[in-house]
């Protein structure tokens, strides 16, 4: 049975932070849109506990900030959609297609925000152990190890700001840090340092984890000496980076060798009216602030393509 074919002026693939604020901009200016979101509206900030560093919030929890902006979407008239996965599409300065398991849409331009995973650790037992004792987030899983013990693996904020959260519910929190310092706020590190529950072990790497079932222990070795030991504890959280959401584009879309996609200050990839906004994006910093004004630019950008070609629905 052949799909139904949906034109549409705007479509934004990827509903987090950048694809959410493109979608606002895109309903204000009255264009036809869809936003599709194969897996959480909201992307990773909805597994953010708690954010202090987004402007008009002292203190915010990150389900709460993505609820707001979904809502400030759709009661401006945003379509989204969370249950259609994209299969494949076709990317070209005249044609852009996109075929979902319903419909093939074939938009006059296109947004792509869907934004990055976590990198996964590298580690022989990565896969036996994953979701019991090697997890990627702390909100979703961190309430299973009430008193237990928990390492962090990762030298940036999303490490720092994990173990603080991790201290609500393990006895004992351990950093395995490979160098000898941190690349995250100040304030942020203080606190952790600080903290009576969190043990920062620097120039230690994480080699692989063993139990039975379950993660029971890990083996470490040091990054200077080269000397290994094991360590008792019951979960690992990883927070070693991330990886661009980019396969579904890569036969059209210039990509760096990381695999993020680069554009021009306008978000434009090498695509005519195919943008690119948020954590996707090749640049140096991934906050919530920049994937917003990505995602701002994207939807202005987008916007003045479509009606300079006189193709608005």
């Amino acid at each position: 049975m052949e799909k139904k074919i949906k034109e549409l002026d705007l479509m934004i693939i990827g509903a987090g932070p950048a694809g959410l604020t493109s979608a606002i901009y895109a309903a204000r200016a009255k264009l036809n849109t869809l936003l599709l979101e194969n897996e959480i509206v909201g992307g990773q900030v909805r597994s953010s506990y708690t954010i202090e560093n987004y402007p008009g919030f002292k203190t915010v929890e990150g389900g709460a900030l993505a609820d707001l902006m979904q809502e400030q979407a759709q009661e401006l008239g945003a379509d989204i959609d969370e249950f259609d996965l994209v299969e494949k599409v076709y990317l070209s300065d005249d044609d852009k297609e996109v075929t979902t398991g319903s419909y093939i849409y074939k938009p006059k331009a296109l947004i792509i925000s869907t934004g990055a995973t976590p990198r996964k650790l590298p580690i022989p037992n990565e896969a036996k152990f994953s979701g019991k004792g090697v997890h990627y987030c702390a909100v979703c899983d961190g309430a299973v190890y009430e008193d237990k013990v928990i390492a962090v693996v990762g030298g940036g904020n999303s490490a720092l700001e994990e173990a603080l959260f991790l201290t609500r519910f393990a006895s004992k929190v351990i950093m395995i840090r490979r160098y000898d310092y941190f690349k995250g706020e100040k304030t942020t590190l203080e606190e952790v340092l600080n903290h009576p529950k969190i043990e920062v072990m620097y120039n230690w790497d994480l080699v692989d984890v063993y139990g039975k079932d379950f993660v029971e222990s890990a083996k470490i070795a040091n990054t200077k000496t080269g000397d290994t030991k094991d360590i008792a504890l019951d979960a690992v959280f990883g927070y070693i980076g991330t990886e661009p959401k980019t396969a579904l584009f890569k036969d059209y879309i210039n990509l760096t060798t990381q695999g993020y996609i680069p554009t021009d200050e306008n978000m434009q990839t090498n695509i005519k009216g195919v943008y690119a906004a948020g954590d996707v994006r090749e640049k140096l910093y991934r906050q919530i602030t920049t994937a917003v004004a990505d995602g701002t630019i994207a939807a202005l950008a987008a916007e003045k393509y479509i009606v300079e070609k006189g193709r608005r629905l």
